[in-house]
């Protein structure tokens, strides 16, 4: 099992613009040469890239500029970046993030996604972002690594639409951040900090490959980029950038808690609750018995989910049992080992079964834990009058055989 203990953390504590992103890139060790010319064959732009300070910190700029101000449909955009050349993960990743943009003025302007010109993104200095962006993150490596986000800082204020004068976030950025898992604020200061390019390409990696997150992840760092932007805004305007390593052994989740104490819940419709929770996407439901308030007895239920079905989840447990709280527990990560099922085929008295079993493994490869699946071997158990536990011992068994054979 190939895998990465690779971590790299996007902070946005000043807000992100596509060029901000390429920026830190680069100041990770992203080499520009390569960055500059997949930008510059894709889009009809000029790229400089220059070490500046903002702000007393060190970064790297990068500055487009459109040779052109061609109108371009959202087609065409897609062909263009299809027509240039690019490596296979880098045109994907690039053409993800056009999707996201697109699909977000889409929905604002009202418009089919096969007519519409991107009014609150620029077109070629936003293609040259995004390949730049995709270029760089390739370029590093962090194709094969986990990446985090931490909450984005999308400033205050108002900002010049193609629909007038609006508030921050434009309507496009939060078109996309409605699509995302992104965790955003308003502030520090009164000006735009993130761009609808900025908050798609943030989103897009996010999403294929990590999650946000609320607090660092426990990591050892190696490296800090920082990405400068073009404004004044009062702060350093930089977007933070920090790459290192995890913990080896473990992957890194992302999940949310939620609690609530009942006491006039019959049995019957607090197994019936379980049951639900876990068929609408819970990943576990616990109930403990409690000893309440005026010494009444009654339930403690837990549920843990992902980030995102909290909401949907809490409102199930109201309509079930009548509670009218639920407690939302900040614990925001945990450390889960690899899982993956593997069909397995056992014997019993001449006739075949196939059996599922279940692997955890560290990132590493290394086994840590093998479990047959409850009902197959029920079922097995049932046909052939064996005891379940024997079932269950000869497919773990056939199992290990088979991962010592590969």
């Amino acid at each position: 099992m190939e895998s990465s203990s690779n971590v790299v953390v996007f902070d946005p504590f000043a807000g992100a613009s596509g060029d901000m992103v390429i920026g830190s890139l680069l100041s990770l060790g992203a080499g520009p040469s390569e960055i500059v010319e997949a930008m510059e064959s894709a889009a009809d732009v000029s790229v400089t890239v220059s070490e500046v300070k903002t702000g007393h910190i060190q970064a790297v700029r990068v500055e487009v500029v459109q040779n052109s101000s061609t109108s371009l449909e959202y087609h065409q955009m897609r062909e263009q970046i299809h027509s240039a050349g690019l490596p296979a993960g880098v045109r994907e990743d690039a053409l993800g993030i056009l999707e996201l943009i697109g699909r977000a003025e889409s929905g604002v302007h009202g418009t089919p996604l096969e007519e519409l010109h991107l009014h609150e993104t620029g077109q070629q200095d936003a293609i040259a972002d995004i390949v730049g962006a995709s270029t760089a993150f390739h370029a590093l490596g962090l194709s094969r690594a986990q990446v985090f986000c931490m909450p984005v800082s999308v400033g205050g204020g108002y900002v010049d639409t193609a629909h007038g004068t609006l508030p921050v976030p434009a309507p496009a950025t939060l078109a996309v951040l409605n699509v995302s898992n992104l965790v955003w604020r308003g502030g520090p200061v009164e000006h735009e900090l993130l761009t609808p390019t900025g908050a798609a390409i943030l989103a897009y990696f996010t999403q294929q490959y990590g999650a946000v997150c609320t607090v660092y992840p426990q990591m050892s760092s190696s490296a800090t980029g920082y990405g400068a932007g073009s404004k004044d805004t009062g702060l350093p305007n930089v977007l933070r950038t920090v790459m290192g390593e995890m913990d080896p052994a473990l992957t890194f989740d992302h999940i949310e808690m939620l609690e609530t104490n009942v006491d006039d819940v019959t049995g019957e419709v607090l197994g019936y609750l379980v049951q639900e929770l876990m068929d609408e996407g819970a990943l576990d439901v616990s109930v403990i018995p409690a000893t309440m308030k005026k010494g009444r007895s009654g339930s403690l239920i837990k549920v843990v989910c992902k980030v995102g079905d909290s909401h949907r989840l809490a409102r199930r447990i109201m309509v079930e049992t009548g509670s009218l709280g639920i407690r939302l527990i900040p614990v925001k990560h945990r450390l889960i080992a690899r899982r993956s099922i593997m069909p397995v085929e056992i014997q019993v008295a001449g006739k075949p079964y196939t059996v599922r079993v279940k692997m955890a493994c560290d990132t590493l490869g290394s086994i840590l834990g093998i479990s047959a699946e409850f009902e197959d071997c029920k079922q097995v158990a049932h046909s052939t009058g064996l005891q379940i536990k024997d079932i269950m011992r000869r497919a773990e068994e056939a199992a290990r055989q088979q991962l010592e054979l590969e």
